[in-house]
């Protein structure tokens, strides 16, 4: 299963001839690739998976998402579950 997570660009740069950028996701800034959305500008909310971003989205859907993410967190600590170890 593959699970994208929306964040904010923040900044825009090139690295060894990469588009990258710094996105924000709700408070956790991560360098990410933007080879996928050329056309991604700051202040766009981006959707990311392993790194690279793979569609621009508009913001009102990266904010429900977000909510959505906490809302499934909150209820797994409600249920006093715990994340699985990586394998």
């Amino acid at each position: 299963m593959c699970l994208g997570i929306p964040g904010k660009i923040e900044e825009i740069c090139e690295t060894d001839g990469l588009p990258m950028a710094k996105v924000n996701f709700g408070g956790i800034v991560k360098e990410t690739c933007l080879a996928y959305v050329p056309e991604a500008e700051i202040g766009n909310y981006v959707l990311v998976h392993v790194g690279f971003a793979l569609n621009v989205i508009d913001e009102q859907e990266a904010l429900e998402t977000l909510d959505l993410l906490r809302e499934i967190d909150a209820l797994g600590e409600e249920l006093g579950e715990t994340p699985a170890p990586a394998e």
